[in-house]
């Protein structure tokens, strides 16, 4: 017997194959790479410095082995139900459709703020590096580029992916470089493992904190998930990149991190006063080589930011509006896909829209920045933890698994350190997050209300296809 094809098994959950299958298994790394961006800690280097007390390597270190864990368990449920809409198809069919619209109302809030996050902060920094431009001016320009790659269809955009990858490699590499020939000049403080482990200035609390704060650099790289219905590899391939970009992210994170904490002039005070201008690594590069350098990573933070993460951002909140609107769970018209492009256009003009609403407003707060990345990190932790729970659920309770390191053991490890971080992150993250889940408790209790209850549209095809089997039995 030969295996299906990803569209065949995409036929078997009740769906027709709308989206075009052109996303190669490098294609699908450097999504998640620039999803993730590889520059990414350059603009909250002197949050994760304060927050983990001088030790941002350690957070780095932590996030990645956690998220590791994560990955693992999306290998599993993404070849158990290789279709779009990630962990909200992965906890409506492992554990049940309500619970699969808790756990989509969750990763819902991060996707629909981040490219929002992104835009803001590309936004202020491209207008602090070039003050002639606007702000207002900046945003438009990000939104409208990234709108018109993506309506163009998924082969451009991973075509343009690959372009920034590069850009945002030898920038990096430019950095490292001049970094640590500046440290064996003598500049900065010489290298050492403060930035790694500090026994005096270690706690539990600190690091879950820091560990919270750290993990906004690694989220996107779940994002590749959403692309299985695209992918020509269905999802092996979608299950090797996911853990080829997240290793490859985490190692330049930090790689980048431990560098710049080296570089610092004045660790107590950045710990002491914090980071409120975002200019921490910027000062960093600018000690190792020069107002140029430090110009240099300004300027590629912003564009990395505002065109290249938001544009698979974008991609991402497309593809989840998609397959809720299919399912039936959000209005309709999200799931109109282009006939000539393959891909949901009603989606991602309408996350266009969200995105340029949402940064408007967000700009007119002074705690603007702060908010957005507390929801956002809550967000993704909570749904993260569901989907550590839908492994457990499906194969353990369901299936009467046998691998217990792969669908127990790794899921339990996963979900903990999850709790943890939760745990110790901030009030108003954890304020926001439960806010938020609270209102989707309140709309899934007026679903049922009105008789309109959560339903996935392939699970009457699972059942059918399970009857004669019970039948036989």
């Amino acid at each position: 017997m030969t295996e299906p094809t990803a569209s065949g098994q995409l036929s078997e959950f009740g769906y027709r194959q709308e989206l075009r299958r052109g996303v190669g298994l490098a294609d699908l790394v450097f999504y998640g790479l620039i999803f993730m961006v590889p520059i990414a800690p350059f603009a909250i280097f002197g949050a994760v410095f304060q927050a983990s007390n001088g030790m941002p390597v350690l957070a780095y270190a932590v996030g990645l082995v956690a998220l590791l864990f994560t990955a693992a368990s999306y290998a599993q449920m993404v070849k158990a139900f290789p279709l779009s809409g990630s962990v909200y198809n992965y906890a409506g069919r492992g554990i049940g459709a309500p619970v699969g619209f808790i756990t989509g109302w969750a990763i819902l809030l991060d996707y629909i703020l981040v490219p929002g996050l992104l835009y803001l902060i590309a936004a202020l920094t491209m207008n602090a590096a070039i003050p002639e431009v606007p702000f207002w001016a900046w945003l438009i320009i990000f939104v409208g580029i990234n709108t018109l790659i993506n309506l163009r269809g998924i082969k451009m955009t991973a075509n343009f992916t690959k372009v920034m990858i590069v850009a945002e490699l030898i920038v990096l590499g430019l950095f490292l470089g001049v970094g640590i020939t500046a440290l064996v000049q003598g500049k900065g403080r010489g290298f050492s493992f403060e930035a790694v482990f500090q026994s005096s200035a270690f706690t539990w609390g600190i690091l879950g904190a820091a560990v919270s704060v750290a993990v906004l650099s690694f989220l996107g790289f779940d994002g590749i998930a959403m692309l299985v219905e695209e992918s020509r590899g269905g999802s092996t391939d979608v299950a090797r990149a996911m853990r080829w970009a997240l290793g490859l992210a985490g190692l330049l994170f930090i790689a980048q991190v431990w560098v710049a904490a080296l570089l610092v002039q004045d660790p107590a005070g950045l710990i002491a006063n914090g980071d409120p201008d975002g200019a921490a690594f910027y000062d960093a590069a600018g000690v190792a080589g020069g107002a140029w350098l430090a110009k240099t990573t300004l300027i590629a933070t912003g564009i990395a930011w505002g065109i290249a993460d938001t544009l698979v951002a974008q991609v991402a909140i497309s593809r989840l509006l998609y397959a809720m609107g299919r399912d039936r769970q959000l209005p309709t018209f999200l799931a109109r896909v282009s006939p000539k492009r393959a891909v949901p256009s009603n989606a991602i003009i309408f996350v266009a829209i969200l995105s340029l609403a949402l940064v408007f407003y967000m700009h007119s707060r002074e705690d603007g920045i702060t908010l957005m990345s507390s929801m956002i990190n809550m967000g993704a932790m909570v749904a993260f933890v569901m989907l550590h729970l839908s492994v457990i659920v499906h194969f353990v309770i369901k299936k009467r698994s046998g691998n217990l390191w792969n669908h127990l053991v790794i899921p339990l490890i996963g979900a903990g350190v999850l709790i943890f971080v939760i745990i110790n992150a901030k009030v108003l993250a954890q304020v926001v997050g439960f806010i938020w889940l609270g209102i989707g408790l309140l709309i899934l209790a007026g679903l049922y209300a009105v008789g309109n209850k959560p339903t996935l549209e392939g699970l009457a095809t699972d059942r059918e296809a399970a009857a004669p089997e019970s039948a036989s039995a």
